[in-house]
Order: C-alpha cells, then structure tokens, then sequence
C-alpha cells in the first residue's frame, strides 16, 4: 500500500455556481499526490463532486450567508473559480 502524507494543506477558493451562487470555502490541495493546486482539483475528472470546508454560501435567494462545517459541490455546476487574492 502506497505511503500518502495525510496532511491538509488548505487553501481559500471562490466559487460562482450556475444558479448565481457565491461560495467561499477551503478545499485540501493534497488530496491527490501529484496535485498541489486547487486548480488541479477542479480539472481532476477522477472525482465529480468537490470538497469544501468552513464553506459560505451566499444565495441570491436569501438574505443572510449560510455557513457548512462541510459541504459537497458538484463539479458540473461550477462556472468560475478563484483563489483568494493572498493565496494567488
């Protein structure tokens, strides 16, 4: 069995969902060795869904910011991401 370092090495993305969503959460760029970017989870096809933590969602629906421990995001449905202005 391969050896994987198991430590999280967070960054801070922007994502605009396809309905107008705004999410801000952390992913973990070292989820996959080889793929140190949070570009790289993004473009992975391996994987349909990404895994965001300590995410903010802000919907055109409602008022307030609604905030997730954890929080899926299917891939499909992302239309633009950035990372955080200091992390770029």
């Amino acid at each position: 069995m391969e050896d994987i370092d198991k430590t999280i090495e967070a960054r801070i993305l922007r994502l605009t969902m396809a309905n107008g969503d705004q999410i801000n959460g952390q992913v973990n760029i070292r989820r996959v060795p080889g793929y140190d970017r949070a570009s790289d989870l993004i473009a992975n096809n391996d994987e349909n869904f990404l895994v965001l933590m300590n995410a903010t969602v802000n919907s055109k629906e409602n008022e307030t910011s609604v905030r997730h421990k954890t929080l899926f995001v299917n891939k499909d449905h992302i239309i633009w991401a950035a990372p955080e202005d200091k992390e770029i």
